[in-house]
């Protein structure tokens, strides 16, 4: 608990429409993180799988190149073997050679040493050649004594960019036919038909590159021109025989497939945007990026919405509140939330509550007001009426005390019942109780009834007296002495009509009525019959005491629905 209460207090104090934009935001960012996440894991298993596909293109590419290469190799062995050019008939040997190879657009030199053309199947047998293009070509075959494939190059002859797959012969052949070497020459132009874009991502290209860094052929959207150079720095970090790499200068990024075209220094490159090739799976990441973000948006956005409606029950509420604690009774107000129209009920209610609780304060204090006045009347005329009897002061004292004390029962009674009255039975036992020897001696007579706050005081000051005579004098004074209290209604339905109430004394000594009024006497009769505007007659038997009161039963009785107010009038 104490830990969440120092985790409490490091939120700071806002409104509830920044908490709830909060909670929004706390609970669809983790979304929008994690889908900024896969997305990226897409990306990057798209890209693996785009690196690999784009180095396989490049090495079919480069297979069927050497293909073609291979072809043109077996046909010089095959021609290297042919009688006519063993026998050194180089006119035969041209003229078939021309024949079979002119529909694959494949020329046949067949060249001295020095590099002199003997034969050149591009022309008739006999036309002045001159020395090759390519002697460096020529050069390397002669001294490595394998077939050596050339850079791309301008034929003189042929007027057009071509490349030469050189093939020393052997030495008895050299001998009759003078030739050293035969050359299979091709066009760099029909090497494009080897070459194709399908498969490719949309706007990929495909290029052959010689040795040299010259573009032999090309395909795709780069639209790179024949025999130009492909950049040199690209082409540096394509080591290995094959493999992928990225141009991350260029703008936007590309990958290259490359392979080594296997018996050349040629290269098949393959490349294009990565971004086109992955534009599919980056439409689909930023269409979950954009909607990531919008679900953030209306998140937070629903939260501000509900913040607000959450905010005016409460300001309504808190004006509620505010006007409570004004001492205002107000009426609940009409929200959409359930649990907020309850506060609101239960508020107006409260304030409905405290108003009633403040008057009823009001009431009794009121009435503590008044009835205090009157307590303070009735003891001043007590004293004075126990002044003027000829006693001592601890005799004084004593029935001074003995007196209060009964008034303060039917004091303490009331305020035990908020001054609302006292059942009549119960008043009698709490002014007996005090004279224990007598409070088991005492029977009633009659259906209970309540007293009201001013009748409580009155009888209870009147039973005081009766009880304390009675002990002094009177059937209380002697073991087998009792006391019946009854009364009678004349209509119970009609509090207008008369009361009659008794104390009889049995069993006691004979009552002898009194030479002198003190004031005990003066108490039950004349303080009674003016308290409840009665009549009151007292007996002295020989059997004991009889004291009776006739009054209106409205002087004692409190009625059905009476209030407070009612009450003091």
């Amino acid at each position: 608990m104490r830990d969440l209460f120092r985790l409490s207090r490091v939120f700071p104090t806002a409104s509830i429409g920044v908490y709830l934009v909060a909670l929004s935001a706390v609970v669809a960012l983790p979304l929008v993180v994690f889908v900024l996440f896969l997305m990226m894991e897409l990306e990057h298993r798209d890209r693996e799988i785009l690196a690999g596909s784009t180095a396989e293109d490049a090495q079919m590419v480069a297979r069927s190149v050497d293909r073609a290469l291979q072809d043109m190799t077996t046909t010089l062995r095959v021609l290297a073997t042919s009688p006519e050019l063993e026998k050194g008939d180089l006119r035969s040997f041209h003229n078939r050679t021309q024949n079979s190879l002119l529909s694959n657009s494949l020329y046949v030199l067949a060249v001295d040493a020095d590099g002199q053309q003997l034969l050149n199947t591009r022309l008739p047998f006999g036309t002045p050649l001159r020395r090759i293009s390519d002697p460096a070509s020529l050069q390397a075959a002669l001294e490595d004594r394998v077939t050596q494939v050339s850079d791309v190059f301008f034929g003189a002859t042929s007027g057009q960019f071509v490349f030469n797959v050189t093939m020393p012969l052997p030495e008895s052949v050299a001998e009759s036919s003078g030739a050293v070497a035969l050359i299979m020459s091709q066009n760099a132009a029909d090497l494009g038909k080897l070459i194709s874009t399908e498969g490719l991502p949309p706007g990929w290209s495909v290029a052959i590159v010689d040795g040299g860094g010259k573009i032999i052929a090309s395909n795709g959207a780069s639209n790179a021109s024949p025999i130009s150079s492909f950049p040199e720095e690209t082409l540096k970090l394509m080591s290995g025989v094959n493999g992928t790499i990225e141009d991350v200068g260029g703008e936007p990024m590309q990958m290259y497939g490359y392979a080594q075209v296997l018996g050349s220094p040629w290269k098949a490159v393959v490349w294009g945007s990565i971004e086109t090739a992955q534009a599919d799976i980056i439409t689909t990441s930023r269409q979950l990026i954009v909607g990531s973000l919008l679900f953030l948006g209306i998140g937070m956005l629903c939260g501000y919405l509900i913040a607000r409606q959450l905010r005016i029950p409460i300001r309504q509420i808190a004006g509620m509140a505010e006007r409570i604690g004004q001492g205002e009774i107000v009426s609940p107000v009409e929200t959409r939330i359930r649990e907020a129209s309850q506060i609101a009920v239960a508020l107006s209610n409260a304030s409905f509550d405290r108003s009633v609780a403040e008057d009823r304060i009001h009431l009794i204090l009121h009435e503590l007001v008044h009835r205090t006045k009157n307590i303070l009347t009735l003891v001043q005329a007590m004293i004075r009426q126990l002044a003027r009897q000829e006693t001592s002061m601890d005799e004084f004292q004593k029935a001074i005390s003995t007196r209060l004390q009964g008034l303060g029962k039917s004091i303490e009674a009331l305020a035990s019942e908020q001054w609302a009255g006292v059942p009549f039975k119960r008043l009698v036992f709490i002014q007996l109780e005090t004279f224990a020897e007598g409070a088991d001696r005492v029977e009633l007579q009659g259906e209970d009834f309540m007293l009201r706050a001013e009748a409580v005081q009155n009888f209870g000051l009147v039973l005081h007296e009766l009880a304390t005579n009675s002990i002094k004098y009177g059937a209380l004074s002697v073991p087998e002495g009792r006391i019946r209290i009854s009364w009678r209604q004349d209509d119970p339905d009609d509090l207008a009509s008369l009361l009659h109430l008794s104390w009889e004394e049995i069993g006691g000594p004979p009552a002898t009525e009194p030479t002198e009024t003190g004031f005990g006497t003066t108490i039950i009769k004349r303080h009674a019959a003016a308290a409840f505007g009665g009549q009151v007659d007292i007996q002295y038997r020989a059997t004991g005491l009889v004291w009776t009161l006739t009054a209106p039963r409205e002087a004692f009785e409190r009625g059905a629905g009476e209030t407070l107010q009612e009450l003091i009038g």
